[in-house]
């Protein structure tokens, strides 16, 4: 089973979401879109009618969405199957850290590192 197929975002905190887009665009051309967030579209190598997205974006400062208050980032990564990889995670004694969520845009779980930060697993919906 292949786990880890790509990063789907990169999330970090931020005293002023809108300011540091906005600093982001003006001096490394990070385009960012009215919510502050940037979409990085790409194409799979090995399946190149495959397209991806990496999702950029700052997070208000006091944000749960990571978890712990000191955590600064979270990753989310793309993967095939997460249900087959959350059991596999499981048995391997990896924590899981809320719920397995879905939604139009994919499929969703947390799950925690040794250090105790968040990190999100995503399973992008299928391609019609």
């Amino acid at each position: 089973m292949k786990r880890v197929t790509g990063i789907g975002g990169i999330f970090f905190r931020s005293k002023d979401p809108q300011a540091t887009s906005a600093w982001y665009q003006k001096h490394l051309g990070v385009p960012a879109g009215d919510d502050g967030q940037t979409l990085f579209r790409w194409r799979d190598d090995e399946r190149p009618e495959r397209r991806g997205t990496t999702v950029w974006a700052p997070f208000d400062a006091d944000t749960d969405y990571f978890g712990k208050s000191g955590q600064q980032c979270m990753i989310n990564y793309c993967v095939d199957d997460l249900d087959a990889l959350l059991e596999a995670l499981q048995r391997e004694g990896v924590e899981i850290a809320s719920p397995r969520e879905e939604h139009a845009y994919g499929k969703f779980a947390w799950i925690l590192d040794p250090d105790g930060n968040r990190i999100e697993l995503w399973e992008p919906p299928q391609e019609e």
